[in-house]
């Protein structure tokens, strides 16, 4: 069978003196409203900015490419995926009036301008510029560095200046919103590990509880590094928080993402907007443990093939949403607790074991602690994939056979830390685990081998002994330690003759310091 490795995709990094110039400005909001709030206000901006220039580019554009043309023909615009933006709404009639006392009031005005002209926006941008509790001589300041940034220019799309900057102010605002935050924001190399092994080239992607958008647009991303076409998949998602909602919309209407992610925001278990849908990924990351899922309401469910997931846990009513949502050859990767893998509480050990039995459990990674923003409960990633025993992976490769075999992969030891409290996967770091993946089953480069410490394809019998717990650590071992070369009686008499001396200097000391305490005048 022919293999191929994954290309490393490499990256520039933002400026960082952009980064923290727009950052301190827009925390500068912080001291007159809630992070919740000021996210929507930087980041409605942000997106204002940058719709604004992809229609001043596409302006000059027309006027060089026909001579004479009328520029403001909609079509000219919308055929090429750009947004119309009416006179109003456009960035230098908001940045002239930056430092009017009414600046608030004109950008709310050309955010319903923008909505009015453009359907798929509707209902989607931020509004409440001119409210009283939003200053408005800090927001003109934040309007003019906006303004000094050319987020749709060819330059900076080539570079994809906004889409970077948008992933750092969404990571920036999970950490100053903490749980809050965390919520709607998976970081960044979690996502990557997910995307990477899943590799979604062609089908339709799923992400049932969608946040801002993170994995849809890492799928893009990955694609596009590997030479794919980017209209090959179809994406489908789904959001409760009605602004995270709005925010996953406008974090993929700057990508130029077609994305189906409902009429509304709806809870997923109780309104599910895709109902017939058969996925060929799922992607997710859903929130942990949550207790007031409405389990109650839900007790014959048609999706609980498995089990009835516990009122108090939907842990695994997550799980079995994924499973029903596949296509017959799809594959699932998604985040959740630790516990997941052993817990027997409610009956979750049964539905687990349900799993392992009917062959869907492809691949567990045990994750390293502290790379959420919102939670130190520490993560693991689960793939599940349907009829393992044939299939296509990356770039239409055939799979071998995985039947009635696991793969298990404890990454517990990678990343680093990237400041005091938050750790990061490093490219290689993600890159190992993919490719250890893609070598089992069957699409990477190279021959798989268990690896003591570190991975290891256990067959189902093993996993029954356990107790049918999938935890990494119960499979993979220890890591072989690197053998000094020293012959084992030598190194014992050596040993030996050391601790020998540590004992008698021991004594010495012990002896010296009653010496002293004698001198003293006590007697121990």
């Amino acid at each position: 069978m022919p293999r191929g490795p994954a290309k490393k995709k490499t990256e520039d990094t933002p400026s960082q003196s952009l980064e923290s110039k727009l950052w301190a400005t827009a925390d500068k909001l912080r001291g007159h409203l809630d992070a919740a709030d000021y996210k929507h206000v930087v980041l409605g901006l942000i997106f204002l900015k940058y719709i604004s220039d992809r229609f001043a580019q596409r302006h000059a554009e027309i006027i060089r490419e026909e001579a004479g043309a009328y520029s403001e023909d909609r079509d000219e615009y919308t055929a090429e995926g750009v947004f119309w933006v009416p006179v109003s709404g456009r960035w230098t009639m908001v940045q002239a009036a930056a430092k009017q006392t009414d600046i608030g009031k004109r950008i709310d005005e050309a955010m319903t301008e923008i909505e009015r002209e453009n359907p798929k926006l509707k209902g989607i941008l931020p509004k409440g510029y001119a409210r009283p509790t939003l200053d408005q001589r800090r927001l003109g300041e934040l309007v003019d560095l906006i303004g000094t940034i050319g987020l749709g220019t060819a330059e900076h799309q080539a570079r994809d200046t906004l889409g970077r900057v948008y992933e750092y102010f969404l990571g920036m605002f999970a950490s100053a919103e903490g749980k809050r935050g965390g919520e709607f924001y998976t970081p960044a190399s979690v996502v990557r590990v997910l995307v990477t092994m899943l590799a979604p080239y062609k089908g339709r992607i799923y992400d049932p509880c969608c946040g801002s958008g993170g994995m849809f647009v890492q799928s893009e991303k990955f694609i596009e590094a590997h030479g794919g076409k980017v209209g090959d998949i179809s994406v489908y998602g789904e959001e409760s928080n009605p602004n995270t909602w709005k925010l996953a919309l406008m974090n993929l209407a700057i990508r130029g993402i077609e994305a189906d992610l409902g009429p509304e925001a709806a809870d997923t278990f109780h309104k599910d907007l895709h109902p017939d849908l058969r996925a060929d990924y799922i992607l997710a990351n859903p929130p942990f443990n949550i207790s007031d899922w409405g389990g109650d309401l839900l007790r014959d469910d048609k999706r609980w093939q498995y089990g009835v997931p516990p009122t108090g846990n939907a842990n695994f009513a997550w799980v079995q949403h994924m499973v029903h949502h596949l296509a017959p050859y799809g594959i699932a990767g998604f985040v959740l607790a630790n516990g997941s893998m052993s817990s027997n509480t409610s009956g979750e050990g049964e539905i687990r074991k349900n799993l392992i039995e009917a062959d869907m459990v492809d691949c567990m990674v045990a994750m390293p602690g502290q790379l959420f923003y919102s939670t130190q409960i520490p993560v693991c990633l689960w793939f599940l994939a349907k009829n393992r025993d044939d299939g296509r992976g990356m770039a239409g490769k055939e799979l071998f056979e995985r039947t009635g075999e696991v793969l298990f992969i404890d990454a517990r030891n990678m990343g680093f830390m990237a400041d005091r409290t938050h750790r990061e996967l490093s490219d290689e770091d993600i890159q190992k685990i993919a490719d250890t993946y893609h070598r089992w089953r069957g699409d990477g480069e190279g021959e798989y081998a268990d690896v003591p410490g570190f991975c290891k394809a256990a067959s189902l019998d093993e996993i029954r002994k356990n107790g049918h717990v999938l935890t990494p650590g119960r499979y993979v071992g220890a890591a072989a330690k690197d053998d000094d070369g020293e012959p084992f009686e030598e190194k014992m008499d050596r040993l030996t003759k050391e601790l020998s001396a540590q004992l008698a200097e021991g004594r010495r000391l012990e002896e010296e310091m009653l010496k002293n305490f004698r001198v003293l005048g006590y007697e121990l």
